[in-house]
């Protein structure tokens, strides 16, 4: 499987997806218009990679601003990444990054957590 990289530009956020290390990271800000056409690369990314029973996958969000179809997008992975592993095919973790100053982004990790039910979500201050 190759890897999936796309370079952060304005409202777009970095997106690295390294199949050999089972690491998905995305960073930046996510703020675009097109907001279904960026994701659904990722979507179909992750559900290929997902296909591959025992695989371990680790995602690390690194956001510092996003827009609500974005969040719904992340939570989607999420939801993806849960089912999986609750479905016993691998281990996969998230980790929420935040800075300590940020409580809007605290407090979003925090919903995911609420929304998902799920505690393979890691809330990480930097």
């Amino acid at each position: 499987m190759e890897k999936l990289f796309i370079k952060k530009k304005e409202f777009v956020p970095e997106v690295n997806f390294d199949p050999s290390k089972g690491l998905l990271e995305v960073s930046g800000q996510s703020y675009h218009e097109y907001t279904a056409e960026f994701f659904e690369p990722l979507f179909n990314w992750v559900s290929n990679y997902l296909k591959q029973s025992g695989q371990n996958i680790t995602l690390n969000y690194k956001m510092t601003y996003f827009n609500t179809a974005s969040s719904k997008s992340f939570f989607r992975i999420i939801e993806m990444l849960q089912a999986y592993e609750e479905a016993g095919k691998g281990k996969a973790i998230v980790n929420w990054y935040y800075k300590k100053d940020d409580e809007d982004m605290l407090e979003t990790g925090e919903d995911f957590i609420s929304d998902s039910g799920w505690k393979n979500i890691n809330l990480i201050a930097y």
